[in-house]
């Protein structure tokens, strides 16, 4: 069977977040949504207001008391790197305001990993918000980009030694849907307008942090690589399709989900976080995927599709590496084979040309997946809901042999 070798400088990791898996994040915007709402109990018979969130996030993972313990796991795996999230309203938790224990608080989650011989990839801002910058109207407010740069400063200032690659915000594009089109998550607005003003801002978001991070405490020293994670989801004309706009529905489709934002931060990034979990196929202008393999929240599963997007960002000319690329998967039936395919996938890519430069797996645990709450599994350690115990699923001996050796065996 023909092996997959990887570089030797590869990067092997794992993702998490911080409010999906710290728990008690409770100045922050999701955490006022999750408990705004009465949810359903089989003891008093209370009917939820609304379907989502199906339930609040809590105590998570623990992570922000058991990071020690997930970070020797991620040893166990054989990585060679981390990627986590501060949490924006841990740090400033009033506007202009640092919390000094929380800045030590990470500093020591940062040195934790470093001992361990784990390079940082963090991200700043991961789908929550300070409840203050809510208020004030979180991305729709035109200073928010100037809001969101001081505290991307004060995070280079406070942890510059102790961060690898700093990556500004986590797949803009989706926050945006979720949470100003299409109204699921927080602040629940259904807004063409408002979502449209909202990616500007993210946008302009972007921009400033990379400036503010670039500038002190750097001016004497070699500034950290900074890159934006995008999720990109590939748009295909169906096989069987008749309709000559299915593809040039497919290539807008791309264009919005890709490039568009990619040209409103130009020159502010020095490399590229991609998150690929599922391909759309169109026929007769609708999605009309095989689904013959779905993961447990029905997405189909279709590897080639990361070759391809892989291939589209290859005229950015910058590093890519992928931040995260998973599959709820609860039985562990068909990670292993996910994981082969993807990787199989970003071996012909690299094989292309393509500068891709490492790969984390989405998730090292199972955690809170935002309003579907904690039932999708995604994690290579199973976490029990009532005693947080860490279990490691059989997928996690296959991904940790590819990372030790940098070979995948077909």
């Amino acid at each position: 069977m023909k092996p997959y070798f990887f570089p030797k400088d590869f990067i092997w990791g794992t993702s998490t977040s911080a409010h999906q898996t710290e728990g008690n994040n409770i100045n922050s915007d999701w955490w006022e949504w999750e408990n705004s709402k009465k949810y359903f109990s089989p003891d008093s018979g209370t009917v939820s207001e609304r379907e989502f969130p199906l339930e609040p996030s809590g105590i998570a993972c623990d992570s922000y008391n058991r990071y020690e313990e997930d970070f020797d796991l991620c040893v166990d795996l054989n990585n060679n790197a981390v990627r986590i999230s501060i949490e924006w309203a841990r740090i400033e938790p009033e506007h202009g305001k640092f919390d000094e224990n929380e800045i030590e608080h990470y500093k020591k989650v940062l040195k934790a990993a470093r001992a361990r011989g784990l390079k940082t990839f963090v991200t700043l801002h991961h789908f929550t918000n300070p409840i203050w910058f809510s208020k004030i109207g979180g991305w729709t407010n035109i200073n928010s980009p100037s809001y969101f740069a001081k505290y991307a400063k004060k995070c280079a200032e406070e942890f510059h030694d102790l961060i690898d690659v700093f990556l500004t915000i986590n797949e803009p594009q989706v926050y945006v849907y979720m949470s100003y089109f299409h109204g699921i998550w927080p602040p629940n607005k259904m807004s063409t307008v408002l979502s449209l003003w909202a990616q500007i801002n993210l946008a302009r978001a972007n921009n400033k942090a990379y400036d503010a991070i670039k500038g002190s405490p750097y001016k004497e020293g070699v500034a950290p690589k900074i890159g934006i994670v995008k999720n990109i989801v590939w748009y295909e004309a169906s096989m069987s399709s008749k309709n000559p706009l299915d593809k040039l529905i497919a290539k807008i489709l791309h264009f919005i989900g890709s490039d568009f934002f990619f040209l409103m931060i130009k020159n502010k990034f020095d490399l590229i976080g991609l998150n690929y979990y599922f391909t759309n196929r169109i026929e007769n202008l609708r999605t009309k995927n095989p689904d013959d393999v779905v993961n447990d929240l029905g997405w189909w599963i279709y590897p080639k599709g990361l070759f391809n997007i892989l291939l589209s960002l290859k005229k950015y000319n910058v590093e890519i590496y992928i931040t995260e690329n998973g599959l709820a998967d609860d039985k562990d039936e068909k990670r292993e084979y996910f994981i082969r395919e993807m990787l199989k996938s970003c071996s012909e890519a690299i094989q292309k040309g393509v500068n891709l430069k490492g790969y984390f797996h989405w998730s090292l645990l199972d955690n809170y997946e935002w309003h579907h709450g904690f039932w999708p599994c995604f994690g290579l350690i199973r976490v029990d809901r009532k005693t947080l115990e860490r279990t490691k699923r059989p997928s996690f001996k296959y991904y940790s042999e590819i990372c030790k050796t940098g070979e995948l065996k077909l």
